[in-house]
């Protein structure tokens, strides 16, 4: 039945053709969230139909003998054409035997989900961890057929050559944040295929993708986060991609984003009167504008890479100091009334002020700046996660998970946690991502407490559980907290192991001291080039949290975009 939509999808075109006594081919257009979504069918039956009626192209009504008792059918896909659906169908199953299939889909999941694997934990964490581990895997889609032909976005077929694949449904403002610097520790040759396949599409549309799906653009949430994705990539040493022409669709992109990059490169940030969510653009360009300066930077383009850091400065430019957030800017330069900071708005990408309050990951000391120096910014954080409030008006479903003004079930939050280990109270990292694994899953059909958006809130729950996270793409660092479980192997993308161990985490949630492969690790982070290394990542762990072993009164964090970098030791 082709007429069968999800959404609000409309069918333009479909076909259904009996091609022999046991196969129906077919295929139909449809315009929707995605334009020209093509999707062709080659459908094979274990008995052959005695009848085929088609009616109006759109239903089939097959009719088989009453002897027929068990009824076996396997269907391949393609964007491309019918003959490749088929193609691809005799590849993936060459015979009609269902159990044969199950074995063999049990053995790849096991292989799968065998790249990590834990020791300890109670069964219900050790549940969500492995059921994480299966949610990160269940995106990208494969749109490249057997063949290697693939329909690209501009509706041309291209052809990859042996051993590549094309990629969509890339949902980059949710998974540029620890989704995608998973990858690069666990999957390297499916980082590549996904840059190139990104590049691909810029080849196509003049524009690096922004939430492609199937052989389309969707153009949903903000951002050209596919630039945050390239550079994290390359600077940590993935380069399977041209980096020049890579660098050219990086700066192309942030000059046609149609959410106001124009307005933003001209002002340093976008009015609120002529955007919507003007604030949450103008922080992520930011963001995303100093990733472009360090992919310049790593080729020696001193012109771009200092266009770019002064850009990625413009965060400042919605700071207003009376109130220690970031607020929508008229084009009078005035700020946007009323201020509501408990209600989601149209300054805000379903998010309060309070959510976009810490978005600046590639420069947090300057954030700690803005916010007043390091005890007021600590004191903010504290609020952020302890501030109750009756005026609290969410009208974005996507805004869950509370943690009094923290939102877990949406992606702006996900950094937070960590930023105590910037301001030398790592302490507090490491209590919160704990309660957060504690609070935010559970082993239930509803047990993720937000959107799960394509794998990130469960890379979340992974790398988090892994003692490690990455607060910055594009950085090279994970910052470290207290790991979930006893043991854990990681099988890195280059064949090595890196093992994670901890001293009775289910009683000790403080870190005294972390060592890898025997050496001291002294900083709150660790460099992606060290992880990759593999061999012992080793946490030993304390009950209670030492105030005194933060930093010294005066000691700044590192600054990403300044160059500076003082280190954060646990026991100074």
């Amino acid at each position: 039945d082709l007429t069968h939509t999800v959404g609000e999808e409309r069918i333009d075109r479909s076909e259904l053709t009996p091609c022999g006594p046991t196969e129906l081919c077919g295929m139909r257009l449809t315009q929707g969230w995605t334009p020209d979504h093509h999707v062709f069918f080659s459908a094979e039956f274990s008995a052959p139909y005695a009848d085929a009626e088609v009616l109006d192209g759109r239903v089939a009504v097959l009719t088989f003998s009453p002897e027929v008792d068990t009824l076996t059918v396997a269907v391949g896909l393609s964007s491309v054409s019918c003959e490749n659906a088929r193609e691809n169908r005799l590849a993936e199953v060459p015979e009609l035997d269902f159990d044969a299939v199950r074995a063999r889909a049990e053995a790849l999941w096991r292989e799968a989900l065998g790249g990590v694997t834990v020791t300890g934990g109670s069964r219900d964490e050790r549940t969500n961890f492995y059921t994480a581990l299966y949610h990160t895997k269940l995106t990208p889609n494969l749109m490249s057929d057997v063949n290697g032909e693939y329909r690209r976005q501009d509706q041309t077929i291209g052809r990859l050559p042996a051993g590549r694949r094309y990629y969509s449904t890339l949902s980059l403002w949710d998974t540029f944040r620890a989704w995608h610097p998973l990858q690069t520790l666990v999957d390297t040759c499916l980082v590549n295929d996904m840059v190139r396949s990104m590049l691909d599409m810029y080849d196509c549309t003049g524009e690096l993708p922004i939430w492609p799906l199937a052989s389309g653009e969707t153009r949903t949430m903000i951002g050209y986060h596919a630039v945050s994705v390239i550079a994290d990539a390359w600077l940590k040493g993935i380069r399977g991609y041209d980096g020049g022409k890579a660098l050219e669709a990086m700066v192309r992109s942030s000059e046609v984003n149609a959410k106001g990059a124009d307005l933003y490169a001209a002002r340093g940030y976008i009015p609120s009167e002529l955007r919507n969510e003007s604030v949450s653009c103008t922080l992520e360009y930011a963001y995303d504008d100093w990733t472009i300066a360090r992919m310049a930077e790593a080729l020696d383009n001193d012109d771009v890479a200092r266009t770019y850091r002064e850009r990625a400065m413009n965060y400042v430019n919605l700071f207003d100091g009376s109130t220690g957030f970031f607020r929508g800017r008229r084009s009078d330069g005035g700020w946007t009334v009323p201020f509501e900071p408990f209600a989601t708005g149209r300054d805000y990408t379903e998010a309060t002020p309070w959510h976009y309050r810490f978005f600046v990951p590639h420069d947090v000391n300057g954030l700690i700046q803005l916010l007043g120096g390091r005890e007021e910014f600590l004191r903010q954080l504290d609020r952020l996660f302890t501030l109750e409030s009756e005026e609290m008006r969410l009208d974005v479903s996507d805004v869950t998970g509370l943690m009094g003004q923290y939102a877990h079930g949406n992606e702006p939050s996900h950094h937070m946690a960590y930023l105590y280990s910037y301001a030398g109270q790592p302490w507090k990292t490491q209590e919160l991502t704990r309660r957060l694994l504690d609070e935010m899953y559970a082993p239930t059909p509803g047990g993720i407490i937000g959107n799960e958006d394509c794998g990130q809130m469960s890379a979340w729950y992974l790398l988090s559980s892994l003692g490690l996270y990455a607060v910055c793409p594009g950085s090279n660092e994970f910052v470290l907290t207290t790991p979930l479980f006893e043991r854990a192997e990681v099988r890195l993308a280059n064949g090595r192991v890196l093992t994670v161990t901890a001293n009775d985490p289910a009683r000790n949630r403080y870190i005294r001291s972390v060592t890898l492969n025997g050496e001291p690790v002294a900083e709150n982070f660790i460099p992606y080039d060290r992880l990759m290394e593999g061999g012992v990542l080793s946490f030993e762990l304390t009950r209670r949290p030492d105030p005194a072993r933060g930093t010294e009164p005066g000691t700044e964090p590192y600054s990403l975009t300044r160059g500076e970098r003082v280190s954060i030791p646990y026991t100074t």
